[in-house]
């Protein structure tokens, strides 16, 4: 069994120290921006073609380490957009705030049955 915990000493008497989480601004490595997407039922093939041309947009943003988009099994058509970045400011800088941004949601936002639900993650180390 792997052990993920401090040990238990009968001599301690606090828990050890969890160190704060960073601000934004100052992750350290990559964050994964994870986006959660809807399409309008009878679409999701024209989406998939729409993505494929724009992806290029994404991967050629500096900061952007990879780009990978998934389609839901039992649900085809909810897609997964799994983003990798330097940081959230490389997102937002780099892409969300350039013409990169607008001519990405041309391309992908008539397929969307709603606005997608995108969040940032970091590793846990």
């Amino acid at each position: 069994m792997t052990e993920f915990a401090t040990s238990f000493s009968p001599d301690r008497t606090t828990a050890p120290a969890v160190p704060a989480p960073p601000a934004l601004g100052i992750l350290a490595g990559m964050v994964l921006e994870v986006g959660l997407i809807d399409v309008t039922a009878g679409s999701e093939d024209d989406f998939t073609t729409a993505y494929r041309t724009a992806r290029e947009l994404l991967t050629g943003t500096p900061g952007c380490r990879s780009v990978r988009m998934t389609r839901g099994v039992e649900s085809p058509s909810r897609f997964v957009l799994l983003v990798e970045w330097d940081s959230v400011e490389a997102h937002e800088h780099n892409f969300r705030a350039s013409e990169r941004y607008g001519t990405w949601r041309g391309l992908i936002g008539p397929y969307f049955a709603q606005p997608p639900r995108v969040e940032h993650f970091t590793d846990l180390h």
